[in-house]
């Protein structure tokens, strides 16, 4: 038997509803025996009599108003795809699954991920937290479409199942609002000799650059407080018990958490500490379109942070 198709099926459900051919032609934008040949057409098929044929008129039997629920239910069904496939080619319903470290999944990235989902109800977004070397991990099994992690500057990605877009920064030094340093346009690792510094911990690419910088100077790198990302360090600077250098990430993530409360203050430092974060995709997954907008969007955020923190170290020369 011949498959039901689509335009008999249209056809018939017009009929039941208007009970007139003539109506139905007009809804369909058809003509009255193009009608009428979908209706036999598909009696033929279903080898079924659905109409009574009187006066002039067609009267729907029993087996009709069974099919009716039927032809309703798979219409609706296909419009339903339809509207759901036009939200995901306008890129306003989908999911998008993100693994970040720890330090920009605290604020940074849910205020982009607010921004970009705003006005578009049906996007469902997932951000998981790990460390940078577990992100990898679970990116490289192509369960996520997008990861954020921190790198050793200069360092050539090994992995063929990932994908990296590398960007590079300079640190900046977290100062007291209230201390002299604040002053300074820049800082230098001699203002810090001796004085308490809060670091990531020890094997921390940023914490081996601090202490080389240091050593190379003959200056005394007196760490106080360590922590596995830098928010936590801004608490210790805020209390004037330390100062700290960390990436133009956290000095946003930072802001957005403080707004105008913020107790500390960003300088230049000097000698350049660098700071490289990957924008990570899966190599073997495709991505969807709306994946794929997310993560120019994200990029585009992150080297507008990155330009900024050129502009300030430029200043501070």
């Amino acid at each position: 038997m011949a498959p039901i198709n689509l335009k008999q099926l249209l056809a018939f459900r017009e009929v039941m509803l208007t009970g007139s051919v003539s109506e139905a032609a007009r809804n369909l934008h058809r003509t009255q025996p193009a009608v009428s040949a979908q209706i036999a057409s598909l009696e033929e098929k279903v080898e079924l009599k659905l109409f009574a044929r009187r006066d002039g008129r067609l009267h729907p039997l029993p087996e009709a108003q069974y099919l009716l629920a039927e032809a309703t239910e798979i219409l609706d069904r296909l419009n339903n795809v339809q509207r759901t496939l036009a939200s995901v080619r306008n890129l306003e319903s989908g999911t998008i699954h993100i693994i970040a470290m720890p330090g920009p999944s605290v604020f940074l990235l849910p205020d982009l991920i607010s921004r970009f989902v705003d006005g578009r109800e049906d996007i469902h977004v997932s951000l998981i937290t790990r460390s940078s070397f577990q992100a990898q991990q679970l990116l490289s099994a192509q369960r996520y479409d997008i990861g954020l992690i921190d790198m050793n500057p200069g360092e050539a990605p090994a992995s063929s199942l990932m994908d990296h877009d590398i960007l590079d920064y300079r640190c900046l030094c977290a100062v007291p609002a209230s201390d002299p340093l604040a002053d300074l346009k820049a800082v230098t690792a001699k203002h810090l000799d001796g004085k308490p510094v809060a670091t990531l911990y020890e094997d921390h690419p940023t914490c081996r650059q601090i202490r080389a910088i240091f050593d190379k100077q003959d200056l005394t790198l007196k760490r106080r407080f360590e922590s596995q990302y830098f928010i936590p360090l801004m608490t210790f600077v805020e209390r004037q018990q330390a100062y700290a250098i960390v990436d133009p990430l956290s000095v946003e993530s930072y802001r957005l958490y403080r707004g105008d409360r913020a107790g500390v203050v960003f300088r230049p430092f000097v000698p350049a500490v660098d700071f490289a974060v990957s924008l990570v995709t899966p190599s073997h997954r495709p991505l969807s379109n709306l994946a794929k907008t997310f993560i120019a969007y994200l990029k585009d955020a992150l080297q507008g942070l990155q330009a900024a923190s050129d502009r300030q170290t430029a200043a501070g020369d």
